[in-house]
């Protein structure tokens, strides 16, 4: 079903072509915002998905119902995914596996409905040599709407005709690299997607089309295990807090550097520990970019309690997989359960990066369900 779009420009600096004299550097390293070079053009396997900005404009998302596939399933073993020959391999014990032998463009919806709980109960599902990278972005898209509504991205770089998908796309950007790291110390940010939406993404698909040899991994962190880590005094007092989730930080980013903007900003209060609908179970619910302000927290509070939080997440490898990527692989992940980041270091001395070029489907899902709702 076609998104509803305006096909109209907000008023500002939108053209794709404009420059300013001083760029400021990009809040995200891993995704671009203008045209890619003519090099770039001839570099890639799936020209098809090079970043295009297609001049459109949605407005801001309505509340809309919505029912877990995975709550569906009944026999828990998953016969209809799980079929003899299937290998199914753990990354790390509580989370990430690796399934093979299971065609993703295949499925019948019950099939659908157990890899959502798959989803739910290991986080991160990395598939192999799958065939839907091949398929076309309609395909694709299809498959990911059984998952949930569609997210449209407001800034970045989509596939023509398809606005639910967001590429990422690295191949040389010396220039804008080398501006990023005389800023920063490391490309990772660590985020869950698109939570300044009302009701944000529940499933997630990466799809590698093109990567380096070696580098360019993800790393997942599962925010469940990081809340059980916490003292029970601690998440009584997390458990009622609520924090400001807000695009325009990224937003602002793109109309500085002259690129394409379709949605105004969005601010959206979420819990910040949430409750999973399948697993039952809480979840850290936080970002290092989206959010603002902790209602009832004053400035040196909140961005204490965050640093503490992000850091106490990033430096957990114990409840850390990272996926290794191969041409023609799917990544399914839980954006409820999970906090990722993309790893840059498939750059020279000259920060001159190799090709790298993936796309996502985002499923919105439920409203995030706060902890302190939850029934003792």
């Amino acid at each position: 079903m076609a998104p509803t779009a305006i096909a109209r420009r907000p008023a500002g600096p939108q053209g794709v072509d404009s420059k300013e004299t001083e760029e400021p550097i990009s809040y995200d390293i891993n995704i671009p915002y203008l045209s890619v070079t003519k090099e770039s053009r001839a570099n890639t396997h799936y020209p098809e998905y090079l970043p295009s900005w297609d001049p459109v404009w949605f407005d801001p998302l309505p509340h809309f119902s919505y029912e877990d596939p995975a709550l569906r399933v009944k026999d828990k073993t998953k016969p209809n995914l799980l079929t003899p020959g299937v290998k199914v391999s753990h990354i790390q014990p509580r989370l990430g596996s690796v399934v093979e032998g299971v065609q993703l463009s295949q499925l019948s919806n019950a099939a659908k409905d157990e890899l959502a709980l798959l989803v739910s109960e290991r986080k991160v599902v990395a598939f192999p040599n799958q065939d839907l990278i091949d398929a076309g972005p309609a395909r694709q898209a299809e498959f990911m709407r059984y998952f949930g509504k569609p997210n449209y991205q407001p800034v970045s770089g989509t596939v023509r005709g398809h606005p639910g998908f967001h590429v990422i796309h690295r191949d040389g950007n010396r220039q804008e690299i080398s501006r990023f790291l005389e800023q920063r110390t490391t490309t990772t940010l660590w985020h869950q997607d698109v939570s300044y939406e009302i009701q944000p993404p529940g499933y997630v698909m990466l799809g590698l089309l093109q990567g380096p040899e070696v580098g360019g991994d993800t790393v997942f962190a599962a925010t469940d295990l990081a809340y059980k880590r916490l003292s029970p005094t601690f998440r009584s007092f997390l458990d009622n807090l609520e924090a400001v989730h807000t695009s325009s930080k990224m937003i602002a980013h793109a109309r500085l550097t002259g690129g394409l903007v379709r949605k105004d900003p969005v601010d959206t209060v979420h819990p910040l520990v949430r409750v999973h609908p399948v697993t039952g179970e809480k979840c850290l619910f936080l970002n290092g970019e989206f959010i603002t302000k902790i209602n009832g927290l004053k400035e040196p509070e909140m961005r204490w309690l965050l640093d503490f939080l992000l850091q106490h997440i990033i430096t957990g490898h114990d409840f850390q997989a990272r996926v290794r990527w191969q041409p023609r692989t799917i990544v399914m992940f839980d954006n409820r359960s999970t906090i990722h980041s993309a790893i840059v270091d498939y750059i020279d001395e000259d920060n001159d990066a190799q090709l790298r070029h993936i796309f996502r489907l985002a499923s919105l899902a439920e409203k995030p369900i706060p902890a302190s709702e939850q029934s003792a």
